[in-house]
């Protein structure tokens, strides 16, 4: 058998017809000749444990873990990061010397974008978070590293907002409020969107005082066409809006790393997947 078999790896969630994540560790692999295999498989909640183990045992080197899985996937891993640790939640799956690790790059993956891609400054910032499910327990860590001056977490219903401030307690500072209590409010300098509306097709009933005209507004979710929250930011006077294709690459990006010890370049990823600058980021 030839010893140049090409590496299995992979990403799992239901649904995953929309993932670019093959497109994205393919150019990765290209850039150091490497032979990898990288499919999307689409896999429901009742057989997870099932999934994760069989690919383990047909030799697979890796996995990517995404939407609805990034919770229940911690409980099939036999060693969790401290970045996992501190989300709650894996979105990566590294399998090294027989054992399964959890780990979470979504955080990094959002930091890297801010700071290399786009000169943003996290450090003495004032952030606002709208939102408080699994995504936003990704990044508050690798955010709160930054040593932002203030982290405001504001979600529909505030018991989960104060449930994510609470388990987060003994590493960082995160204040919580309603988002109708955001009107007694002043402008924040940075705006991290992670609640759904193009999904739901929710209007939305934000209160406009959150932004001035130096606000930068992100958007987690990304789409081909600039989302409904960038839209609103712009129209409420933002300086800039951006969607959560950098993110995406740049957490598969550390994915990537931890699996390969190997560094892509990212710097032009986005144009090869024919992402248009105008699509991913609107300002004045």
């Amino acid at each position: 058998m030839s010893n140049h078999k090409s590496k299995k790896y992979g990403v799992i969630g239901d649904p995953i017809s929309h993932s670019r994540s093959p497109e994205i560790h393919k150019l990765f692999s290209m850039q150091s000749n490497e032979k990898i295999e990288y499919e999307k498989y689409h896999v429901k909640t009742e057989n997870l444990e099932r999934f994760i183990t069989e690919f383990h045992r047909n030799d697979g080197k890796g996995l990517n873990i995404t939407l609805p899985h990034k919770v229940t996937a911690m409980s099939f891993v036999d060693e969790l990061s401290k970045n996992a640790l501190n989300a709650n939640a894996i979105n990566t799956i590294i399998f090294m010397d027989g054992k399964l690790i959890g780990d979470n790059t979504d955080g990094i993956g959002l930091v890297n974008d801010l700071e290399k891609n786009f000169n943003i400054e996290i450090e003495s910032q004032k952030i606002l978070i709208l939102g408080a499910g699994g995504a936003v327990r990704g990044i508050l860590g690798p955010l709160n590293k930054k040593n932002p001056s203030h982290i405001e977490v504001s979600n529909r219903t505030l018991e989960n907002a104060k449930n994510l401030a609470s388990d987060l307690s003994s590493y960082m500072p995160i204040n919580v409020c309603e988002l109708d209590d955001l009107k007694k409010k002043g402008s924040y300098d940075l705006i991290i969107n992670a609640i759904s509306f193009d999904m739901n097709h929710s209007e939305i009933k934000l209160p406009k005082n959150v932004i001035s005209d130096s606000t930068i507004c992100y958007d987690l979710s990304y789409d081909s066409l600039p989302t409904k929250f960038m839209e609103w930011s712009m129209e409420c006077g933002a300086k800039k809006a951006i969607q959560g294709w950098g993110m995406l690459v740049e957490q598969a990006a550390e994915s990537y790393y931890l699996w390969k010890n190997i560094r892509p370049d990212t710097s032009s990823i986005l144009e090869q997947l024919e992402i248009t600058s105008s699509s991913q980021v609107l300002q004045r």
